[in-house]
């Protein structure tokens, strides 16, 4: 196995590695010569699963990767229009929300002007294990790639994203069958457009939305079921004042309240982010279902308030038990596929939940500064990004925290490096302040 040395790898190249990578760059710059960025994909795309042509981001173009730490960097998303003479039409759309499309062309531009942190797509992480010396002194970490290389470092950033939710009760469905949303876009282009597939949407996720209204270009001769628990579809419960809470300042808060303040705040916020559909969306698709009834029916229809009780395959597809919440009547929907906009597991993603074991831990916490908790003297640190909606709010796997998070770990390494962070390491359970990763309520 061939094995090389950096000082600090990233794992994942998506906006939270993107957004470190450029706070190394401007803040650290000798750390970020021997810094790597690596990736599974050939190619950097923001949620290339759903990067339809006419989605929109759901925040402002000014949370990019840098502007809220740093609004001069040559790295800002304004910057990006400017150097690619896109500038005048964006400012002429009067928008602050940019196409999926354009958010992803941004971030490859800031991946093809790093000047000093390296990156290497088509790179698939197998597994990372803890390196220790003779003393047991955890030094640090062993990257094993899919091509049976392996890259060794002292700091760590991972920064994959969640895991996709399969509800159990379709797990046990044959992959053929089934299409989360992180894959719409790849798996769909694959089949045949003429076919008349049936199909279930499941969910009542924006992402659900989204799918069930781009079969109509994608698959349009498909019949499709939208299935879901909810009553209806409903907006998004956000406001000036919920998006506060936002806020990269709110972290601070957040993470000194306490387990039941923030469950509350989870709890009552969840609605801001989770199972419903921006205004837009929902305007769209209540139009289609109007000119629908109008006079151009499509055989699409809406199922509320069910639930998938069972699953099975049959010759011809697969057949969904749907038992209605308000009767208790129990029906089939029998479907050639079924895509689900069910989101993502709640629990701290498998790589890292391997790596806690790999190094002992009973269970994952994070300091302020996203540093896994140890519970032992260490060479070495390891960053989560992402993965601590329980501990730094409900904001922590989306844009509007990345920039200062980026400069927070960044500066939290130079002090590891020059031994002033060692006071605050393993600390954080004393004083209850971190609670275990995965375990929000919302």
């Amino acid at each position: 196995m061939t094995n090389r040395e950096v000082e600090l790898l990233a794992v994942g190249a998506g906006p939270s590695n993107l957004g470190l990578a450029v706070a190394l760059e401007e803040l650290a710059p000798d750390l970020a010569e021997n810094s790597l960025i690596i990736d599974r994909c050939q190619r950097i795309e923001w949620q290339r699963g759903m990067l339809l042509p006419w989605a929109t981001s759901q925040v402002s173009f000014l949370k990019d990767l840098v502007t809220q730490r740093n609004p001069r960097s040559k790295f800002s998303f304004l910057n990006h229009l400017h150097a690619t003479g896109r500038l005048d039409d964006f400012i002429n759309m009067g928008s602050f929300t940019p196409y999926r499309v354009e958010i992803s062309e941004y971030l490859r531009w800031v991946a093809g002007s790093l000047t000093k942190v390296g990156k290497e797509l088509g790179r698939d992480c197998v597994s990372i294990e803890p390196q220790r010396d003779t003393g047991g002194t955890l030094t640090g970490w062993r990257t094993t790639l899919a091509d049976d290389t392996s890259i060794s470092s002292r700091y760590l950033a991972i920064g994959i994203g969640r895991d996709p939710h399969i509800p159990q009760v379709l797990a046990g469905l044959p992959a053929n069958r089934i299409i989360h949303s992180t894959q719409f876009r790849q798996r769909v282009a694959e089949l045949p457009k003429e076919r008349p597939y049936r199909i279930a949407v499941v969910g009542s996720s924006q992402s659900a939305a989204e799918m069930f209204r781009a079969l109509r270009d994608d698959l349009p001769d498909s019949e499709v079921a939208w299935v879901m628990r909810a009553i209806g579809l409903s907006g998004d419960e956000s406001s000036k004042f919920t998006n506060e809470l936002y806020y990269p300042s709110f972290v601070d808060q957040f993470f000194a309240a306490r387990p039941e303040a923030r469950e509350q705040i989870l709890r009552e916020m969840h609605r801001t982010n989770y199972s419903c559909l921006t205004p837009a969306t929902l305007e769209s698709l209540y139009e289609d279902r109007y000119l629908d009834r109008l006079g151009r029916p499509t055989g699409n229809r809406l199922i509320t308030m069910v639930d998938i009780t069972a699953a099975r395959e049959v010759a011809d597809g697969v057949v969904l038990e749907l038992t209605d919440r308000r009767t208790g009547a129990v029906t089939e929907l029998r479907r050639d596929l079924v895509l689900l906009g069910t989101g993502f597991a709640r629990e701290t993603p498998r790589l890292i939940r391997r790596l806690a074991d790999a190094i002992g831990l009973d269970r994952v916490d994070v300091t302020r500064q996203y540093r896994l908790i140890l519970d032992e003297p260490s060479a070495a640190a390891c960053y989560l990004q992402g993965a601590n909606e329980a501990t730094h709010g409900i904001a922590d796997s989306l844009l509007s925290v990345l920039a200062h998070r980026a400069e927070e770990i960044t500066r939290d390494i130079l002090a590891h490096r020059a031994g002033r962070a060692d006071r605050d390491h393993g600390h954080a359970r004393r004083r209850g302040e971190a609670v275990a990763v995965g375990q929000s309520s919302a």
